[in-house]
């Protein structure tokens, strides 16, 4: 079995027969990028015996006209051959929520849901503080009433700010500087979960500092599918190499890095799906509660500029760029240090740079408009 805290089916007693609840496990945003390779981690699993239920309110995720479900869901369940449930909600809407909780033995929670481009935080601040604080908030207060307290939280290397020293461990301070409105989000929800584990010894919660997802699933049928102009520069760079944007914005080359461009730690989504997978396996050991924050990254940084060449070597096709002024909320450079997730997950990143821009041209080039290709 995938989980030991799924080992036991709890029994219904209903007034017509007995039902047997498999155990779920609950993916909030699961039909997002990470969310999505996630979920397909869960169910490519061999001897995966619980459910896997989906919450998701398509802000950034694409569903064909009169389907019930997104694309990328409907792809996983073709690849694995298991019947993911999804719901079309918005994780604010607490009685939604609880409807969901009802239907399902919730075993423990993946949350994934929140908006999160550094730069339209700046930009829509308001927005960015209801979707992540006050959804996870509501997310929490259903969960007690369940009885849920298990948690594996979707954080960000954001919330070190302006790195004192690289490379970044999670005992560097955090809270500090931050120059945007979505690592201030999620600096609070990360404090927030700390206040509510040391309120009640019955909450256990992981939260997953990532570095910077990029790649695609190996098959070339899920990937990253942002609508419009991407603010991430992975999908930014395959959208130019594929036709549909004309060049690549570089914000700022004159940052003290290599070639003046920023520098971060760039992991394979895969990899990525795969620590998620590890963390909810620590909720099986006994007496393991309380909040654990660990960085997900490769420990290795590349500038925007080695990104660009890299890809350029992989898909055959010139990446044109256009330098442009630095984007407010940016940093210099960020890489992480990874030996906590290989001591507390048994998890590193074995996927290489190479691996990264391969898949992702895979993903694009099989599908050029995306989820709407398919």
């Amino acid at each position: 079995m995938l989980l030991a805290l799924a080992s036991a089916a709890i029994e219904t007693m209903k007034p017509e027969n007995i039902v047997i609840m498999k155990p779920a496990i609950l993916v909030t945003g699961g039909a997002g990028y990470v969310g999505s390779h996630t979920v397909a981690a869960l169910l490519e699993k061999p001897n995966t015996d619980v459910e896997v239920v989906v919450v998701d309110n398509l802000s950034n995720a694409y569903r064909s006209e009169g389907q019930k479900k997104p694309e990328a869901i409907k792809i996983i369940e073709e690849m694995t051959g298991k019947t993911i449930h999804f719901y079309d909600v918005d994780i604010r809407d607490a009685n939604a929520l609880r409807e969901v909780f009802e239907k399902h033995d919730v075993a423990c929670v993946i949350h994934f849901a929140a908006l999160k481009a550094v730069g339209e935080s700046v930009q829509k601040p308001l927005e960015y503080y209801q979707a992540n604080i006050t959804g996870t908030c509501t997310l929490f207060d259903v969960m007690r009433a369940f009885g849920v307290y298990k948690l594996v939280y979707s954080s960000s290397c954001t919330v070190y700010g302006e790195p004192e020293s690289l490379p970044l461990g999670e005992g560097h301070p955090t809270g500090r500087g931050l120059a945007s409105p979505y690592g201030k989000s999620k600096y609070f929800c990360e404090e927030i979960m700390k206040d509510i584990c040391r309120s009640d010894r019955k909450w256990s919660v992981i939260s997953l500092r990532y570095f910077n997802p990029v790649g695609a699933h190996r098959s070339g049928r899920i990937g990253e599918d942002p609508a419009g102009v991407p603010n991430n520069l992975m999908p930014f760079i395959a959208k130019v190499a594929v036709g549909r944007l004309k060049e690549l914005q570089v914000f700022g080359a004159d940052y003290p890095t290599i070639d003046g461009t920023g520098v971060r730690d760039y992991i394979h989504v895969e990899d990525l799906a795969d620590g998620h997978v590890k963390a909810i396996k620590l909720f099986s050991q006994t007496g393991f509660n309380g909040f654990h924050a660990v960085n997900l990254g490769t420990g290795t940084g590349y500038s925007v500029l080695q990104m660009v060449k890299a890809f350029e070597e992989v898909s055959g096709k010139k990446i044109p760029y256009k330098i442009v002024g630095r984007r407010e909320g940016d940093i210099a450079a960020n890489y992480a240090d990874v030996s906590l997730s290989h001591r507390m997950l048994g998890w590193r990143a074995t996927r290489t740079l190479r691996d990264m821009c391969a898949d992702t041209w895979r993903w694009q080039s099989n599908n050029p408009d995306g989820y709407k290709s398919t």
